[in-house]
């Protein structure tokens, strides 16, 4: 599912396709900002989201074969919750059992 889906899904439940989309939007766009502040955003039962940091190191590059230094960097990671988990495991071994 990607966001113009999940946006049509919940239209489809609340009826009000405007709303619907500015709600999912400005949902993302403050995920977005909290972790640009290096804040953690957690939903309970679904998950969260954070910047975990990565050090620096000494690469290649595949076409020349050339050492290259790589800066470290943070990039966002989102880890699941329990709920979540326990939903998505259950569901899948529901599936296997249909077969």
């Amino acid at each position: 599912m990607n966001k113009s889906q999940l946006i049509e899904a919940l239209a489809d439940k609340t009826g009000r396709p405007r709303i619907t989309d500015r709600v999912v939007n400005l949902f993302f766009d403050s995920v977005k900002s909290a972790l640009a502040e290096d804040d953690k955003v957690e939903i309970r039962g679904f998950g969260s989201f954070f910047l975990k940091e990565y050090e620096g190191y000494i690469g290649r590059n595949p076409k020349t074969g050339e050492q290259v230094k790589v800066p470290g960097k943070k990039l966002p990671v989102f880890r699941t919750g329990k709920d979540m988990k326990e939903r998505v495991k259950s569901s899948t071994s529901e599936l296997k059992n249909k077969k």
